[in-house]
């Protein structure tokens, strides 16, 4: 090929994503123009973040303390969540003048920044591992699918997708100073993040993960900081929230006999530190404690394994993605929305086809649970669904563990 003809590639290649892109976003934001937003956003958590906003205005919580002053995360009462999309979220109320319709759209737009975010990793992401072909049908693939688009106007969760997707273009890309910040500001959108940890450990060694993991307690320490001095009990308490949480949409909540969703109860028990800790359902039948220990001991097993791939890129692609099913399968909850970062780590991992095929199989199974069993009232149906999600995420592993240990099982 001479200069001449593989400039007119790459420079056709560049157009082609470029239309991409443009799809992704105009259509997206149409649907958020056009649609009723009540419609849109009817089986999602907006009007709860809505809610939770609107405690920053002057009177907003006066239901719970008697005070005509604004309360706010950490200082006022816990939130469950890192702070980044906790003010990101008040200033977004803020912006649109507390107004519902107005906030639905400006918070749609700021996450939709992201998911474009998402999109352009997961297409060099693509790019690094296979060429530039798939990384076409990959951003093709992404943007054809449904259960991201239902996501992003449902849930936050796009915001921690980009940061898991960026400390994995930064590692493999050897820039160290952003992934220090991808894993620092990604641990401050949600805990999630920090599983990454492990596999700078693998492919970096663990002197180099001490340093990224230092980073991280660091950026934590610095962002935390402030709320800790002016409010420390609301401040552990929001630390200690996630881990005092009812078993839910697992395995584990059918042994706990829980059947329902995630949810940390009504708005008013945030003002109470005691509750955070508090299991909102049926406490656990086996402790965290001792389910940690045999997937404690399968993660060790897996990353123990020798490299035995020659693309080592690859080989941190396909150990992140085992690295969060095991993840998904130890957990004591599992949250629907947690499919959108799992969907770009099945693409860049597996074939395309089969990557397909287990997105879109994991997403009739969730949609099946919710919104259609919970939201409809029919809870003694949710076994189906948790068992054969588990079923699924069980073959996942085992998928996965055979592409980066070949000839074993």
């Amino acid at each position: 090929m001479n200069p001449s003809t593989r400039r007119t590639s790459v420079y056709s290649k560049n157009v082609d994503f470029s239309l991409i892109l443009i799809l992704f976003l105009t259509s997206r934001l149409m649907m958020l123009l056009a649609f009723p937003i009540d419609s849109v956003i009817v089986y999602g958590d907006y009007q709860h973040y809505f809610n939770v906003a609107g405690l920053s205005q002057v009177g907003g919580c006066a239901f719970a303390t008697g005070a005509t002053a604004p309360c706010f995360p950490y200082l006022n009462y816990w939130y469950e969540f890192p702070p980044i999309f906790a003010y990101l979220n008040i200033g977004v109320f803020y912006l649109a003048g507390g107004q519902f319709k107005n906030y639905v759209v400006l918070l749609g737009f700021v996450l939709l920044i992201a998911e474009a975010g998402n999109l352009i990793l997961l297409y060099r992401l693509a790019g690094t591992l296979y060429g530039p072909v798939r990384a076409i049908n990959t951003a093709w693939i992404y943007t054809a699918l449904f259960v991201p688009i239902f996501f992003w106007l449902g849930n936050f969760d796009a915001l921690t997708t980009f940061f898991i997707l960026l400390a994995l273009y930064a590692l493999i890309q050897s820039k160290s100073k952003l992934l220090a910040l991808a894993l620092g500001l990604g641990t401050m959108v949600k805990f999630l993040p920090v599983l990454l940890l492990a596999t700078v450990w693998r492919m970096k060694g663990l002197k180099p993960m001490l340093g990224y993991a230092a980073a991280t307690v660091l950026i934590s320490l610095v962002i935390f900081a402030p709320f800790a001095l002016i409010n420390p009990e609301q401040t552990l308490a929001s630390l200690r929230a996630q881990a005092g949480k009812s078993s839910y949409q697992t395995v584990w909540a059918i042994i706990d006999g829980n059947d329902t969703t995630g949810n940390f109860g009504p708005l008013i028990d945030h003002f109470d530190s005691a509750k955070a800790g508090q299991p909102v359902n049926n406490p656990a039948r086996i402790p965290t404690w001792l389910t940690i220990i045999p997937f404690g001991l399968l993660g060790l097993y897996v990353f123990t394994r020798p490299r035995t791939l020659s693309d080592v890129n690859l080989d941190a692609v396909i150990f992140t993605t085992l690295t969060f099913v095991i993840f998904f399968l130890w957990s004591q909850g599992w949250s629907p929305q947690w499919q959108t970062f799992l969907i770009p780590l099945l693409l860049l991992a597996f074939p395309e086809k089969r990557a397909v095929l287990f997105i879109v199989v994991l997403g009739f199974i969730n949609f099946l649970e919710w919104p259609i069993i919970l939201s409809r009232g029919m809870p003694q149906l949710l076994p189906i669904t948790i068992i054969s999600r588990t079923i699924i995420l069980g073959l996942l592993a085992y998928e996965l563990y055979r592409m980066i240990v070949p000839g074993r099982t």
